[in-house]
Protein backbone atom coordinates (compact mmCIF):
# COMPACT_ATOMS: atom_id res chain seq x y z
CA UNK A 1 0.00 0.00 0.00
CA UNK A 2 1.55 3.24 -1.13
CA UNK A 3 1.62 6.71 0.88
CA UNK A 4 -1.18 8.21 -0.83
CA UNK A 5 -3.47 5.67 -0.51
CA UNK A 6 -1.97 5.80 3.56
CA UNK A 7 -3.16 9.33 3.88
CA UNK A 8 -6.47 8.69 2.15
CA UNK A 9 -7.57 6.14 4.96
CA UNK A 10 -6.95 8.11 7.20
CA UNK A 11 -8.71 10.98 6.09
CA UNK A 12 -11.62 8.28 5.30
CA UNK A 13 -11.07 6.93 8.83
CA UNK A 14 -10.82 9.74 10.38
CA UNK A 15 -14.09 11.33 9.48
CA UNK A 16 -15.72 9.61 12.54
CA UNK A 17 -14.81 11.30 15.93
CA UNK A 18 -16.03 8.45 17.63
CA UNK A 19 -13.65 5.94 16.15
CA UNK A 20 -10.99 8.30 16.21
CA UNK A 21 -11.10 8.43 20.25
CA UNK A 22 -11.45 4.79 19.96
CA UNK A 23 -8.39 4.41 17.99
CA UNK A 24 -7.02 6.65 20.82
CA UNK A 25 -8.52 4.20 23.91
CA UNK A 26 -7.11 1.34 21.86
CA UNK A 27 -2.97 2.23 21.18
CA UNK A 28 -3.41 3.95 25.45
CA UNK A 29 -4.83 0.44 26.66
CA UNK A 30 -1.80 -1.21 24.66
CA UNK A 31 1.02 1.27 25.98
CA UNK A 32 -0.41 0.79 29.47
CA UNK A 33 -0.33 -2.88 28.88
CA UNK A 34 3.61 -2.84 27.35
CA UNK A 35 4.57 -0.68 29.95
CA UNK A 36 2.66 -2.64 33.05
CA UNK A 37 6.04 -3.92 34.60
CA UNK A 38 7.27 -0.26 34.37
CA UNK A 39 4.35 1.57 35.59
CA UNK A 40 2.69 -0.91 38.29
CA UNK A 41 3.08 -0.19 41.66
CA UNK A 42 3.33 -4.14 42.13
CA UNK A 43 3.71 -7.53 40.70
CA UNK A 44 0.31 -9.18 40.98
CA UNK A 45 2.44 -12.29 40.09
CA UNK A 46 4.83 -12.30 42.65
CA UNK A 47 3.03 -14.06 45.51
CA UNK A 48 5.93 -13.63 47.87
CA UNK A 49 4.97 -9.63 47.58
CA UNK A 50 1.54 -10.27 48.54
CA UNK A 51 -0.01 -9.32 52.04
CA UNK A 52 -3.05 -11.13 52.86
CA UNK A 53 -3.72 -7.97 55.46
CA UNK A 54 -4.20 -6.14 52.87
CA UNK A 55 -6.71 -8.09 51.30
CA UNK A 56 -10.14 -6.16 50.24
CA UNK A 57 -8.89 -2.50 50.54
CA UNK A 58 -11.01 -0.08 49.70
CA UNK A 59 -9.71 2.76 46.82
CA UNK A 60 -7.74 4.53 47.95
CA UNK A 61 -6.50 2.78 50.85
CA UNK A 62 -2.89 3.25 51.89
CA UNK A 63 -1.26 -0.65 52.49
CA UNK A 64 1.81 -2.19 53.89
CA UNK A 65 3.43 -1.41 50.95
CA UNK A 66 3.13 2.49 51.68
CA UNK A 67 1.49 2.96 48.98
CA UNK A 68 -1.94 4.07 47.54
CA UNK A 69 -4.08 1.71 46.40
CA UNK A 70 -5.87 4.14 44.08
CA UNK A 71 -8.18 0.82 42.86
CA UNK A 72 -8.08 -1.10 46.12
CA UNK A 73 -7.43 -4.41 46.85
CA UNK A 74 -8.87 -7.95 45.83
CA UNK A 75 -9.53 -10.79 47.85
CA UNK A 76 -5.68 -11.74 47.54
CA UNK A 77 -3.91 -8.51 48.82
CA UNK A 78 -3.00 -7.62 45.24
CA UNK A 79 -2.75 -4.43 44.17
CA UNK A 80 -6.39 -4.08 41.76
CA UNK A 81 -4.37 -1.27 39.28
CA UNK A 82 -1.32 -3.41 39.23
CA UNK A 83 -3.63 -6.56 38.73
CA UNK A 84 -5.75 -5.36 35.52
CA UNK A 85 -2.28 -3.66 33.95
CA UNK A 86 -0.87 -6.95 33.98
CA UNK A 87 -3.95 -8.64 33.31
CA UNK A 88 -4.56 -6.04 30.49
CA UNK A 89 -1.14 -7.14 28.97
CA UNK A 90 -1.50 -10.47 29.10
CA UNK A 91 -4.83 -10.79 27.57
CA UNK A 92 -4.20 -8.89 24.69
CA UNK A 93 -0.49 -10.96 24.31
CA UNK A 94 -2.56 -14.07 24.21
CA UNK A 95 -5.52 -12.93 22.21
CA UNK A 96 -2.84 -10.99 19.34
CA UNK A 97 -1.04 -14.15 19.29
CA UNK A 98 -3.77 -16.38 18.86
CA UNK A 99 -5.40 -13.99 16.65
CA UNK A 100 -2.20 -13.57 13.88
CA UNK A 101 -1.68 -17.57 14.18
CA UNK A 102 -5.54 -17.73 13.34
CA UNK A 103 -5.39 -15.37 10.27
CA UNK A 104 -1.99 -17.24 8.91
CA UNK A 105 -3.64 -20.56 9.74
CA UNK A 106 -6.94 -19.66 8.41
CA UNK A 107 -5.84 -17.39 5.23
CA UNK A 108 -3.93 -20.58 3.95
CA UNK A 109 -6.52 -22.87 4.24
CA UNK A 110 -9.41 -20.50 2.50
CA UNK A 111 -6.86 -19.39 -0.54
CA UNK A 112 -5.56 -23.01 -1.32
CA UNK A 113 -9.59 -24.28 -1.42
CA UNK A 114 -10.13 -20.74 -3.25
CA UNK A 115 -7.28 -21.41 -6.16
CA UNK A 116 -7.28 -25.20 -6.36
CA UNK A 117 -11.20 -25.72 -6.03
CA UNK A 118 -12.18 -29.60 -6.73
CA UNK A 119 -12.30 -31.65 -4.15
CA UNK A 120 -9.97 -30.24 -1.90
CA UNK A 121 -11.86 -26.63 -1.95
CA UNK A 122 -15.59 -28.28 -1.02
CA UNK A 123 -14.45 -30.46 1.73
CA UNK A 124 -11.82 -27.38 3.00
CA UNK A 125 -14.87 -25.27 3.12
CA UNK A 126 -17.60 -28.02 4.43
CA UNK A 127 -15.32 -28.46 7.08
CA UNK A 128 -15.11 -24.66 7.81
CA UNK A 129 -18.95 -24.51 7.87
CA UNK A 130 -19.39 -27.27 9.79
CA UNK A 131 -17.16 -25.14 12.42
CA UNK A 132 -18.90 -22.01 12.14
CA UNK A 133 -22.36 -23.26 13.29
CA UNK A 134 -21.05 -24.38 16.51
CA UNK A 135 -21.22 -21.51 18.39
CA UNK A 136 -17.14 -20.00 19.38
CA UNK A 137 -17.38 -20.06 23.35
CA UNK A 138 -18.47 -24.03 23.15
CA UNK A 139 -15.73 -25.35 20.88
CA UNK A 140 -13.39 -22.68 23.35
CA UNK A 141 -14.69 -25.10 26.46
CA UNK A 142 -14.62 -28.19 24.91
CA UNK A 143 -10.82 -27.76 23.91
CA UNK A 144 -9.79 -25.69 26.70
CA UNK A 145 -11.30 -28.56 28.69
CA UNK A 146 -9.70 -31.74 26.66
CA UNK A 147 -6.03 -29.50 26.71
CA UNK A 148 -5.89 -27.99 29.92
CA UNK A 149 -5.10 -24.79 32.03
CA UNK A 150 -1.76 -22.64 30.71
CA UNK A 151 -0.97 -20.28 28.54
CA UNK A 152 -0.31 -22.77 24.84
CA UNK A 153 -3.77 -24.64 25.65
CA UNK A 154 -5.52 -21.53 25.76
CA UNK A 155 -3.88 -20.13 22.62
CA UNK A 156 -4.15 -23.07 21.06
CA UNK A 157 -7.94 -23.34 21.65
CA UNK A 158 -8.30 -19.67 20.41
CA UNK A 159 -6.96 -20.68 17.23
CA UNK A 160 -9.00 -23.84 16.94
CA UNK A 161 -12.00 -21.60 17.75
CA UNK A 162 -11.02 -18.49 15.31
CA UNK A 163 -9.32 -19.68 12.26
CA UNK A 164 -12.88 -20.30 10.76
CA UNK A 165 -13.67 -17.04 10.25
CA UNK A 166 -10.62 -16.34 8.55
CA UNK A 167 -10.68 -19.40 6.64
CA UNK A 168 -14.73 -18.34 5.28
CA UNK A 169 -13.53 -14.64 4.22
CA UNK A 170 -9.98 -15.55 2.77
CA UNK A 171 -11.85 -17.96 0.62
CA UNK A 172 -14.80 -15.22 -0.53
CA UNK A 173 -12.30 -12.54 -1.90
CA UNK A 174 -10.08 -15.26 -3.28
CA UNK A 175 -12.94 -16.60 -5.33
CA UNK A 176 -13.57 -13.33 -6.21
CA UNK A 177 -10.57 -12.74 -7.70
CA UNK A 178 -9.84 -16.10 -9.13
CA UNK A 179 -12.19 -15.34 -11.73
CA UNK A 180 -10.40 -11.66 -12.64
CA UNK A 181 -8.38 -11.34 -15.46
CA UNK A 182 -4.87 -10.46 -14.20
CA UNK A 183 -4.69 -14.12 -12.04
CA UNK A 184 -5.51 -15.60 -16.12
CA UNK A 185 -2.58 -13.60 -17.23
CA UNK A 186 -0.70 -14.71 -14.38
CA UNK A 187 -1.42 -18.78 -14.70
CA UNK A 188 -0.17 -18.06 -18.67
CA UNK A 189 3.29 -17.16 -17.86
CA UNK A 190 5.47 -19.37 -16.27
CA UNK A 191 4.74 -18.22 -12.97
CA UNK A 192 4.54 -21.54 -10.51
CA UNK A 193 0.64 -22.10 -8.99
CA UNK A 194 2.08 -21.12 -5.31
CA UNK A 195 3.89 -17.64 -6.66
CA UNK A 196 0.47 -16.58 -7.96
CA UNK A 197 -1.05 -17.53 -4.89
CA UNK A 198 0.93 -15.64 -2.58
CA UNK A 199 1.88 -12.79 -4.80
CA UNK A 200 -1.49 -12.11 -6.67
CA UNK A 201 -4.23 -13.47 -4.92
CA UNK A 202 -3.01 -12.53 -1.05
CA UNK A 203 -2.91 -9.07 -1.71
CA UNK A 204 -5.87 -8.40 -2.90
CA UNK A 205 -7.80 -10.84 -0.39
CA UNK A 206 -5.85 -8.89 2.67
CA UNK A 207 -8.49 -6.04 3.37
CA UNK A 208 -11.46 -7.53 4.28
CA UNK A 209 -8.99 -10.05 6.62
CA UNK A 210 -7.67 -6.78 8.18
CA UNK A 211 -11.66 -5.65 9.47
CA UNK A 212 -11.46 -9.73 10.55
CA UNK A 213 -8.64 -9.30 12.64
CA UNK A 214 -9.58 -6.38 14.59
CA UNK A 215 -12.97 -8.24 15.59
CA UNK A 216 -11.77 -11.41 16.44
CA UNK A 217 -9.06 -10.50 18.66
CA UNK A 218 -11.52 -8.42 20.40
CA UNK A 219 -13.40 -11.80 20.13
CA UNK A 220 -10.04 -13.52 21.64
CA UNK A 221 -10.16 -11.39 24.77
CA UNK A 222 -13.43 -11.52 25.24
CA UNK A 223 -13.31 -15.51 25.55
CA UNK A 224 -10.28 -15.43 27.12
CA UNK A 225 -12.05 -13.49 29.90
CA UNK A 226 -14.91 -15.69 29.73
CA UNK A 227 -12.80 -19.05 30.15
CA UNK A 228 -11.06 -17.35 33.37
CA UNK A 229 -14.18 -16.66 34.73
CA UNK A 230 -15.72 -19.72 34.66
CA UNK A 231 -12.08 -21.44 35.63
CA UNK A 232 -11.32 -23.01 32.69
CA UNK A 233 -8.52 -20.54 31.32
CA UNK A 234 -5.58 -19.34 32.84
CA UNK A 235 -3.68 -20.32 35.99
CA UNK A 236 -4.85 -18.34 39.08
CA UNK A 237 -1.53 -17.49 40.09
CA UNK A 238 -1.44 -15.54 36.37
CA UNK A 239 -4.64 -13.43 37.21
CA UNK A 240 -6.13 -11.89 33.85
CA UNK A 241 -9.47 -9.51 33.81
CA UNK A 242 -11.84 -12.74 33.70
CA UNK A 243 -10.43 -14.29 36.56
CA UNK A 244 -10.07 -10.96 38.75
CA UNK A 245 -13.79 -10.10 37.84
CA UNK A 246 -14.55 -13.94 38.96
CA UNK A 247 -12.27 -13.36 42.30
CA UNK A 248 -14.44 -10.51 43.07
CA UNK A 249 -18.56 -11.85 42.10
CA UNK A 250 -18.72 -13.51 45.57
CA UNK A 251 -18.13 -10.08 47.13
CA UNK A 252 -20.73 -7.70 45.25
CA UNK A 253 -23.65 -8.13 47.98
CA UNK A 254 -21.64 -7.16 50.81
CA UNK A 255 -20.30 -3.43 49.20
CA UNK A 256 -16.59 -4.91 47.78
CA UNK A 257 -17.86 -3.78 44.74
CA UNK A 258 -14.39 -2.56 43.39
CA UNK A 259 -12.79 -6.22 42.56
CA UNK A 260 -15.23 -7.41 40.38
CA UNK A 261 -16.51 -3.68 38.77
CA UNK A 262 -13.13 -2.38 37.74
CA UNK A 263 -11.72 -5.44 35.93
CA UNK A 264 -15.23 -5.74 34.25
CA UNK A 265 -14.65 -1.67 33.20
CA UNK A 266 -11.29 -2.51 31.80
CA UNK A 267 -12.51 -5.38 29.41
CA UNK A 268 -15.38 -3.70 28.20
CA UNK A 269 -13.82 -0.34 27.35
CA UNK A 270 -11.07 -2.70 25.52
CA UNK A 271 -13.19 -4.91 24.16
CA UNK A 272 -15.45 -2.01 22.94
CA UNK A 273 -12.84 0.24 21.56
CA UNK A 274 -11.09 -2.21 19.08
CA UNK A 275 -14.77 -3.21 18.21
CA UNK A 276 -15.14 0.34 17.15
CA UNK A 277 -11.92 0.29 15.30
CA UNK A 278 -12.58 -2.29 13.33
CA UNK A 279 -16.05 -1.03 12.33
CA UNK A 280 -14.43 2.10 10.83
CA UNK A 281 -12.47 -0.07 9.36
CA UNK A 282 -15.07 -1.70 7.62
CA UNK A 283 -16.15 1.77 6.52
CA UNK A 284 -12.51 3.01 4.89
CA UNK A 285 -11.50 -0.76 3.59
CA UNK A 286 -14.98 -0.73 1.72
CA UNK A 287 -14.54 -0.71 -1.94
CA UNK A 288 -18.27 0.67 -2.29
CA UNK A 289 -18.03 3.96 -0.24
CA UNK A 290 -17.16 5.98 -2.43
CA UNK A 291 -20.77 5.10 -4.40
Amino acid sequence: MNREALIEGWQEYRRSPVAVVALVVVVAIALLALLAPWIAPQDPYDQSALDLMDARLEPGSVGSGEYVHLLGTDNAGRDLLSAILYGLRLSLSIAVTAGVVALVVGTAIGLSAAYYGGWFGAVAMRIVDLQLSLPAILLALVLVAMLGQGVPQLMAALVAAQYAYFARTAFGAASAERRKDYVEAALSTPLSGARVLWRHLLPNTLPPLIVVVTVQIATAISLEATLSFLGLGLPITRPSLGLLIANGFQFMLSGRYWISVYPGIALMVTVLAINLVGDQLRQVINPRRRR
